[in-house]
């Protein structure tokens, strides 16, 4: 798929500029196999952070409430959007009905046996698998991931490679990391997918970013 944004004009305004994270790095020309992710935490943040949309820059979302940190690196995958094509994608895989996508970039999970200690920063990963989240009636796809020619999981080629206690950690985290005293969220883990799942998601949440900012290259050439 041929890479709209990142043109000559924009690659020269990325030597005088931060590039946004979301908008402005190439997420790879081995995509889906391998990509270029952007990573908002690390396993010792005890501190919810996301990427601000309108500048690019980390911002605390919320302390946590307990005393759970999320068990990889995690952050999203540059120029994806989860909209229409991927919120159909979950309704096929699920048999649901009025789902959308959550108008955010696909959320990814990088295990590596290496220690990163802070955020903000851009790695290489090749996905294996992941598991499907619906968080009210929102596709919420969180995908799982390798960093590219790590020393322990860098040879896992497909989901069933990882061990069960692994993804059993994740799945726990994103089902209670936001939980409140006396609130129920409407959130649930439907299944978990494998490699060949993880790559039609990401190609389809590539179609669904150049569907939503089709314009966002004319724009960039007119600054």
């Amino acid at each position: 798929m041929p890479n709209k944004i990142m043109d000559p004009i924009g690659r020269l305004m990325g030597l005088r500029y931060k590039s946004h994270p979301w908008h402005g790095v190439d997420i790879g020309e081995k995509a889906p196999k391998v990509l270029t992710c952007f990573i908002e935490m690390v396993t010792t943040d005890t501190v919810k952070y996301e990427v601000d949309k309108e500048t690019g820059y980390l911002r605390i979302d919320r302390p946590q409430k307990y005393s759970n940190t999320v068990p990889a690196l995690y952050g999203f995958i540059p120029q994806t959007f989860s909209g229409k094509k991927v919120a159909e994608f979950c309704m096929e895989k699920t048999n649901r009905k009025n789902i959308e996508g959550d108008g955010d970039p696909i959320d990814i999970c990088i295990l590596t046996e290496k220690e990163i200690v802070h955020g903000d920063i851009l790695v290489k990963a090749r996905p294996i698998g992941g598991f499907r989240m619906i968080d009210g009636k929102q596709s919420d796809d969180k995908i799982i991931a390798v960093l590219k020619d790590d020393a322990v999981y860098g040879d896992y080629g497909n989901i069933s490679d990882c061990p069960e206690l692994v993804i059993d950690r994740l799945k726990h985290y994103f089902l209670t990391y936001k939980d409140l005293p006396g609130q129920q969220r409407d959130v649930e883990i439907t299944h978990t997918f494998d490699i060949e799942e993880s790559h039609e998601i990401i190609k389809r949440s590539m179609d669904d970013y150049f569907h939503r900012f089709d314009t966002l290259d004319t724009a960039l050439k007119t600054v």
